[in-house]
C-alpha cells in the first residue's frame, strides 16, 4: 500500500510540471504573436481599398513598382492544312466512250502539254458518232446547195417563196445539227481517223497511269490517267473565328512539312471563305505556295504560322499577375506607398508576358516583383 502511494504522489507531481510547462509555452506563443500582428499593423495598414506600407517596413526593399505601357504584341495563329493541287492545275482523265485501249503514248513522269496525245481508244460508240458526224455534214452540205439554188431562181423570178423559206429552213436545221456533232468531236479534240485519240487538256506531268495496251474500258469507268503542274499548289487550311480579324488576303505564311522539317517554305493567304463552318466555328483558308522542286504533293499534311500585323497593346510580366481563385489581379500604386488589388483579364503570350485585355491602362504603376509580400495584408 505505502508502495502505490508513493507511485501517485510521483505521478501527480509530473503532470503539475507538464501542465506548468504548457501553459508557459501557450503564453509566450500568444505574446509574440500579439508582437507580431502589432509589428504589422504597424508597418501596413489599410484604408478602405487601399495599403500603406510603412517607410520603415523591409518589404519596401524588395517591391519594384514600373509604369504600364502600351507595345506591339503579335498574335500565335498557327493551324494544320492538307496541300492540294490547284484545280486548273490538276485533271484526272477517262475515256468518254467504252472502247478498248490499243496504244499508250506517255508513262509515269512523262512531263506533256496540253494537247499533247495520251492514248488512242478503238470505240464503236466513238465510230458512231463519226458517222452521225460524216451524215450531218452531207446533209448540211445537200441543203446549202438546195437553199442557194432557190435563192437563185427567186432572184430570176421563176422561183417560188415557199420553196425558198423551206430550203432555208431545212439548211439552218441542218447546220445546227452539224455545229452540235461538231461540238462533240471538238470536246475530245478529234474529227477524222478510226480510233479516239485522248489528249491531255493541260500542261503538266503524268502523276499516275493504269493504261495498258489491250484493256477494256467502260464509259464510267474511273479515271485511267492523272495530269497535275505542281509548279504551285494550294494549301487548305482553318482558322477559328476569333481569329480571322487577324488574317487578310495577301498576307505571309510560314510553312512546315515532316517530309521536311529542316526546309523553310512560305505562302500567302490566297483566298478566305466566306461562310463559317457551323460545326468547327472556323473559315477554311486557301494558301497558294510555290513549289519549284514538286517536294509539296497531295495529300500532304502541313503545319501552318499565320504572319499577323502587330498590335499596341498593354503586355506585362508574368511574374506581376497574382492568382485568387478564379480571379487575376495585380497592385496597382495609388499614392506613396499606396496600393490597391486590381482585378485583371490576361492572354497568354509567351512563357514570360501576358497581355491584359482589360483592367489596366497606359500609365498605371503596378507592382512587377514582390507582389506576394502583400498576401497578408488581404
Amino acid at each position: 500500500m505505502v508502495h502505490q502511494k508513493i507511485q501517485r504522489m510521483v505521478i501527480e507531481k509530473i503532470l503539475k510540471t507538464a501542465l506548468v510547462s504548457s501553459l508557459s509555452i501557450i503564453l509566450t506563443s500568444c505574446n509574440n504573436k500579439a508582437e507580431t500582428s502589432s509589428a504589422s499593423s504597424e508597418w501596413i495598414k489599410k484604408e478602405g481599398q487601399h495599403i500603406v506600407i510603412s517607410e520603415n517596413n523591409p518589404v519596401l526593399k524588395k517591391i519594384q513598382v514600373k509604369p504600364v505601357i502600351q507595345q506591339p504584341s503579335y498574335h500565335d495563329i498557327s493551324s494544320v492544312g492538307l496541300i492540294e493541287a490547284i484545280p486548273n492545275n490538276y485533271a484526272e482523265i477517262a475515256s468518254p466512250f467504252s472502247g478498248r485501249i490499243v496504244k499508250s503514248y506517255v508513262q509515269i513522269g512523262d512531263k506533256v502539254s496540253a494537247g499533247s496525245p495520251l492514248f488512242e481508244v478503238l470505240s464503236s460508240d466513238y465510230l458512231s458518232v463519226q458517222k452521225e458526224y460524216a451524215q450531218a455534214l452531207n446533209e448540211s452540205q445537200l441543203a446549202e446547195k438546195k437553199f442557194t439554188r432557190q435563192k437563185d431562181l427567186e432572184k430570176h423570178g421563176v422561183g417560188i417563196q415557199k420553196d425558198l423559206e423551206e430550203s432555208e429552213t431545212e439548211f439552218k436545221n441542218a447546220k445546227n445539227s452539224l455545229a452540235n456533232l461538231s461540238s462533240a468531236l471538238k470536246v475530245y479534240n478529234s474529227t477524222t481517223g478510226k480510233n479516239l485519240l485522248v489528249r491531255s487538256p493541260i500542261s503538266g506531268n503524268v502523276t499516275s497511269s493504269k493504261i495498258v495496251s489491250g484493256h477494256y474500258l467502260k464509259d464510267d469507268a474511273e479515271p485511267v490517267i492523272t495530269i497535275a503542274e505542281l509548279s504551285k499548289v494550294w494549301i487548305s487550311g482553318e482558322v477559328k473565328e476569333k481569329d480571322i480579324r487577324f488574317i487578310k488576303t495577301g498576307d505571309a505564311v510560314s510553312i512546315q512539312v515532316n517530309s521536311f522539317p529542316d526546309t523553310p517554305i512560305t505562302g500567302k493567304v490566297y483566298h478566305i471563305n466566306d461562310q463559317i463552318d457551323e460545326n468547327t466555328k472556323s473559315l477554311r483558308i486557301l494558301i497558294e505556295c510555290d513549289n519549284p522542286m514538286k517536294r509539296l504533293k497531295p495529300g500532304m499534311f502541313a503545319s501552318i504560322t499565320y504572319a499577323t500585323n502587330p498590335e499596341e497593346s498593354i503586355v506585362i510580366p508574368e511574374r506581376a499577375v497574382m492568382q485568387d481563385g478564379i480571379e487575376q489581379y495585380v497592385w496597382i500604386k495609388t499614392g506613396k506607398n499606396k496600393f490597391r488589388r486590381q482585378n485583371i483579364v490576361t492572354k497568354e503570350l509567351s512563357d514570360n508576358d501576358v497581355k491584359v485585355v482589360s483592367g489596366l491602362h497606359p500609365g498605371d504603376s503596378i507592382i512587377v516583383a514582390g507582389s506576394i509580400y502583400l498576401l497578408d495584408s488581404l
